[in-house]
This record gives C-alpha cells, sequence and structure tokens, in this order.
C-alpha cells in the first residue's frame, strides 16, 4: 500500500515541478512576443512557405533605412519551367499588437501583399505564422516563416 502512494507523490512532484505546460513552455530567455523580439532578429534570410502552393519562397530582410523595421525582398521560384520567378519588395516592423507586420510591393510603388503574423513561442525568435492577403483579390492565404540562417551558438 506505501508504494502506490510513494509513487503518486513522485508523480505530483514532478507534474508540479514542471509547472503549466509543462514540456510545451517556452525556453527559457527566448522571447514569447514578437514584442520582445529585438529588431535585428528579424535580419537574415527566411523561408517563407505558403498554404497550397509546392515551392518555398526566399526572404532576405535587413535594417530599414529610415525606421525602427526591416527592409528585404521576396523571391518566389516558378512552380513550371514556364512560368517566371518573381522578386517583391518587402518592408515593415512588429505592430503595437505584436504581430510582424509586412507590406509587399511587386513594382515598387503599390502594394501587392500584406503579411500579419505572430511569433511561435517555443520557436526561439526563428518562426512566425499568419496570414498573407493577395491586394489584387483580397485571398488571404495561411504562411510559415521559418529563419534558416544557423543560429549563433551552433
Amino acid at each position: 500500500m506505501k508504494a502506490p502512494l510513494a509513487l503518486l507523490f513522485v508523480a505530483a512532484l514532478c507534474t508540479a515541478c514542471a509547472g503549466p505546460g509543462g514540456r510545451n513552455a517556452a525556453k527559457a530567455g527566448c522571447p514569447t512576443t514578437a514584442q520582445d523580439l529585438p529588431v535585428e532578429a528579424l535580419y537574415g534570410d527566411w523561408q517563407a512557405r505558403f498554404d497550397g502552393l509546392p515551392n518555398a519562397a526566399l526572404v532576405r530582410l535587413g535594417k530599414h533605412p529610415d525606421y525602427a523595421g526591416v527592409r528585404g525582398t521576396i523571391t518566389r521560384t516558378a512552380a513550371a519551367p514556364s512560368a517566371r520567378t518573381t522578386v517583391a519588395q518587402l518592408a515593415g516592423d512588429v505592430d503595437d499588437e505584436g504581430e510582424l507586420a509586412i507590406d509587399e510591393s511587386l513594382d515598387g510603388r503599390s502594394i501587392s501583399g500584406v503579411w500579419s503574423g505572430s511569433l511561435q513561442p517555443d520557436s526561439c525568435g526563428r518562426e512566425f505564422k499568419g496570414t498573407w492577403r493577395n491586394a489584387a483579390d483580397d485571398s488571404t492565404h495561411p504562411f510559415t516563416l521559418k529563419k534558416t540562417e544557423p543560429t549563433r551558438d551552433q
């Protein structure tokens, strides 16, 4: 009778030590929201995947010259050999609600797409998920944006 009681006590203690969420808690020292992420963490190469599209796109972000945000490009590789690769300009930042907000332009003048994404808490600043809106037809497409550069400690 004493052994099962002891096992229950140990199991309860382990659960209490793990805290809420246990295994799914964010890594210590990692930002849990985009507001906790320094803008420099957005600089670099990212892979963008859009639901329903076979190919990933390459996103390159760097320092915006005019404000505390990012500027860069997205290169979409054509799925069909006869189609052409497109490159669009990007500019954005983290908005007041903590969302990554990026405007996309195919011609450098008008907005062709709008990105709105949330930092994934367990990604340590390396993954966003959200919605991309096509300005031409107002269609929306879920996206995942993942950092492709190695981390500094690798």
